[in-house]
Order: structure tokens, then sequence, then C-alpha cells
């Protein structure tokens, strides 16, 4: 961080700040026990990501990273594991591109170790075998929802334009 003649950090200098970090919501299902813990055949695993911001009334930024991982055997949910990991971000001096950026990146980068934890531990408690979720790259994903917005525009004004 820049600091001014006096030693203070410049009020216009971008600043990132984690005022929390916490559990939003959290579920653990599994539909067929005890049945389910004999049923024969490979799981499959389908993982869900969704990510939710809201600005809090004091000007912090609440960024909540959505963990759904179903494993399922056949057409039998064997489990269901749900995760809202959440955090309270202080974010200062940026512009709103590079604010989105941080938003959509960064402030999941931050959130995802702790919902990678949770939903492993739900899982071995659940009594299956160990599960790690591999790392996600966050900047792949938000560099892939812009290319969507950018095609969904596009298309709008096409089609507010009359192309025949």
């Amino acid at each position: 961080m820049a600091e001014n003649t006096n030693g203070a950090v410049g009020a216009d200098q971008p600043q990132f700040t984690i005022h929390k970090i916490y559990l939003k919501d959290v579920s653990f299902e599994v539909p067929g026990a005890p049945a389910i813990f004999n049923e024969p055949g490979q799981p499959q695993l389908e993982l869900n990501l969704n990510q939710k911001v809201a600005r809090t009334p004091d000007g912090q930024f609440e960024v909540v990273l959505g963990v759904t991982l179903t494993c399922k055997t056949g057409d039998k949910t064997v489990y269901l594991a749900e995760v809202e990991q959440a955090g309270l971000f202080g974010l200062g001096g940026f512009d709103e591109r590079q604010l989105d950026f941080m938003l959509g990146t960064h402030c999941p980068s931050v959130l995802f170790p702790y919902a990678r934890h949770a939903v492993g531990d739900l899982i071995a408690k659940g009594g299956f075998p160990p599960f790690y979720l591999q790392p996600i790259n966050f900047e792949a994903l938000y560099g892939e929802g812009l290319r969507r917005r950018a095609e969904a525009q596009a298309n709008a004004v096409s089609a507010e334009g009359g192309v025949a």
C-alpha cells in the first residue's frame, strides 16, 4: 500500500479488508439411509456453484459462495451436501470494473477453502469416504460469465434492431 508523507495509508488507494467469514447456511441429506450404504454401483458427483453479492447498509459487501454437491448411484441420491459460505468484505477505492472483478474472483477465492472444508467435513460425518473438492479457478469462471453477458447483450441488441 502506498503511504503519504505523514505515514498514513493513502485514502485514494484501493483497499481490501476481510471483516468476517462465516457459515450462512448448511444442509446434508442422506435420503436413502441406511439402505443406501449397501447400494452397488459407481457413484456420480454433480457440483454446482453460485455466488450472491449484496451491499450492506454500512457499505460493506456480503459475498455468499454456494456449493451444492449431489452424489447419485443410478437414479438414487446417495447424499446431498449444501453449504453457503459467506464473508463481509470492505472494498474501497476501486472503479466499477475493478470492484466487479474483486467481488467475482478474489472474494470467492478467499471463501472457497472454508466451503471446501465444510463440504468435506459434512461428507465424512455422514459416513462416507473422505472427499476433497478440487480447487476452482474463479478468474476463469468470471471471464466466462463476462463472455456470456456480452453475448446476451449482443443478442438483445440484434433482437431490438429487427435484423432480418
